[in-house]
């Protein structure tokens, strides 16, 4: 990636993001792996090669600075500067026509694994410090079923999440957001201890580890392990979420809308293959 950038002019200052593309879809673990690769980092440039997706340009050849032009000239800037740019140096596409926004936040969003789209004025100028743009994620409702929640089992702060795969096994595929008091006592009120099924050396049977591990529900932030209640998988919860996911679980977390008591923890959309990483909806 460093010698893509170095093919351009010197001075210029670029606006964007990094991304990592498996199998056609953006994955931030791929990305997020190059912090802790050490004498793997080069094999793991090799193997899964980063993207930089531009958004903006700040400054052009020279380090002229151009902050104050509208975007849509800095964007025009841009577009010249990349015409023979390596491929690793990749233009966000832009759209003014509200039918092609539709169609990427319908079909982009699920097939690239792209969070939905940001808008911008054209006449806006680049004003470090102050967010210009708003962002506008792709959301689906759908059911999940709680194996697990912090706090306390009457008081739950938050659920985890878990859906069936096509062997049977309950996986854990992401925690909501902080619940209100209202959604405590709704999904409080359901919750069953886990039942101390017995295997040889006694231990109670729950399909997830507790604490849970740092590399199922920790952020870069926070990378420590989770103690939870771990419960009996039997409550289906309805939940708002968007369409980033990895390794078969939601990279952000979702929000809790509902019990649904009335389906089954069976006839939830079950998770796919973990190679697939993506998730089955009926």
């Amino acid at each position: 990636m460093s010698r893509a950038v170095r093919t351009l002019p010197p001075g210029v200052v670029l606006d964007g993001e990094l991304i990592v593309l498996q199998r056609g879809r953006t994955n931030f673990a791929l990305l997020q792996r190059r912090i802790t690769a050490g004498r793997g980092l080069l094999g793991l440039v090799r193997e899964c090669p980063a993207h930089y997706v531009l958004f903006d340009l700040l400054a052009g050849a020279g380090g002229e600075v151009i902050l104050d032009l509208p975007l849509s000239e800095r964007r025009a800037r841009l577009e010249r500067l990349l015409l023979d740019a390596p491929p690793q140096l990749t233009l966000t596409p832009q759209t003014a026509d509200m039918r092609q926004v539709s169609d990427w936040l319908i079909h982009w969003t699920v097939a690239t694994g792209i969070e939905g789209v940001v808008t911008k004025r054209l006449t806006g100028a680049y004003e470090p410090g102050r967010r210009g743009w708003w962002k506008y994620r792709t959301q689906i409702t759908t059911e999940a079923i709680v194996g697990g929640v912090t706090s306390s089992l009457r008081s739950p702060g938050t659920a985890l999440l878990g859906r069936y795969d096509r062997r049977g096994r309950l996986r854990y595929t992401g925690r909501t957001h902080p619940l209100s008091a209202e959604q405590r006592a709704e999904l409080g009120g359901l919750l069953s201890p886990l039942r101390p099924l017995q295997r040889r050396g006694g231990a109670v049977v729950h399909p997830w580890p507790e604490p849970l591990p740092a590399s199922w529900s920790g952020q870069l932030d926070r990378p420590e392990p989770l103690r939870y209640v771990q419960v009996e998988p039997t409550v289906v919860v309805e939940i708002e979420a968007d369409v980033a996911f990895e390794h078969a679980r939601w990279r952000h977390r979702a929000r809790y809308s509902r019990v649904r008591p009335d389906v089954s923890v069976f006839n939830v959309p079950l998770l796919l293959g973990e190679e697939e990483g993506y998730f089955g909806e009926t």
